[in-house]
């Protein structure tokens, strides 16, 4: 019978398998460790990574909390029931080579009663530079690993994707998107908890070596000043993002969570220019042509 504490030990083995791999990725920095708890119930582990030989900045968090919902997050549900427990795990890289992208993962698990047990997560990749072959490839690997469990999983989640990670201020996308889910049950997909939690797993373990191909194609590639500037250009939009739409930002924000863990996301170094343009014709101006919604990366 799959329970909630098997789904948080199974959260926190990946945890440990990915950032043992981040580190040798890595090859110079390692993760510092902070356990906390959270008052009210339950808790977490924080991982961060910073000034490595890849990873300027980096967190692999794992959580598993409890308690009761405030108001405005029953309102958001339609319930009446207010003792929660969501247990998932949530990851940022910020590399520092602007050749390099950004890339997010999360994956998830809610329970507020019998009825209302659901799953939400996803890998999204935000390129600072589009590189089409690294975009393929990409989607290549998100597709593979959702057609293993549901033939519509990478169309219906690579379109949430794209309108999920979507800046509407800027009118441009975070980045290439990837796959996003939430609040996946047996009665919406066909499949049962059990069937979903391997899916979201599969996934997870999934980030790893998706990541680390990319990295390894890109990790020499030196780069100039101009380009460092626009990453942090790029990194700007990823911050308006957070702060304005992410919904894992807010629901942490409003259960009382632990604001240095909901904030990790956040790069140590952003910038904001006033009415940049990009020069015609340049890559900068390429890659603001390909953060659409709707690319098909596949064919």
């Amino acid at each position: 019978m799959l329970t909630k504490e098997k789904i948080a030990e199974t959260y926190q083995a990946i945890q440990d398998e990915i950032t043992e791999g981040l580190e040798e990725l890595d090859g110079k920095s390692s993760f510092k460790q902070e356990i906390w708890h959270r008052e009210g119930g339950g808790g977490g582990r924080t991982r961060i990574i910073q000034h490595g030989n890849i990873i300027e900045k980096g967190g692999v968090n794992f959580s598993a909390v409890e308690g009761k919902l405030p108001e405005s997050i029953k309102r958001a549900f339609a319930v009446d029931d207010d003792d929660f427990f969501a247990t998932g795990i949530s990851i940022v890289i910020h590399p520092e080579n602007p050749w390099i992208p950004i890339i997010h993962m999360n994956v998830r698990y809610f329970e507020l009663n019998e009825q209302i047990r659901w799953f939400g997560g996803g890998i999204d990749l935000t390129p600072h530079y589009v590189i089409e072959d690294d975009a393929r490839f990409f989607h290549r690997s998100m597709k593979d690993v959702c057609d293993r469990h549901h033939p519509d999983f990478y169309r219906d989640f690579k379109s949430w994707a794209d309108n999920y990670f979507f800046i509407k201020h800027r009118q441009e996308t975070r980045g290439i998107g990837g796959v996003f889910y939430d609040k996946l049950n047996p009665e919406k997909t066909g499949l049962s908890e059990e069937q979903l939690f391997l899916f979201s797993c599969d996934l997870a373990r999934t980030f790893l070596p998706t990541y680390s191909k990319i990295v390894d194609q890109n990790r020499s590639k030196p780069y100039t000043a101009e380009e460092k500037e626009w990453q942090f250009l790029r990194r700007g939009r990823y911050v308006e993002f957070n702060l304005v739409y992410d919904s894992g930002t807010r629901f942490g924000l409003e259960t009382n969570g632990r604001i240095e863990s909901i904030l990790m996301s956040l790069p140590a170094q952003a910038n904001w220019a006033y009415d940049f343009k990009p020069r015609p014709n340049s890559l900068e101006e390429k890659t603001l042509s390909l953060l659409k919604k709707d690319i098909n990366w596949i064919t």
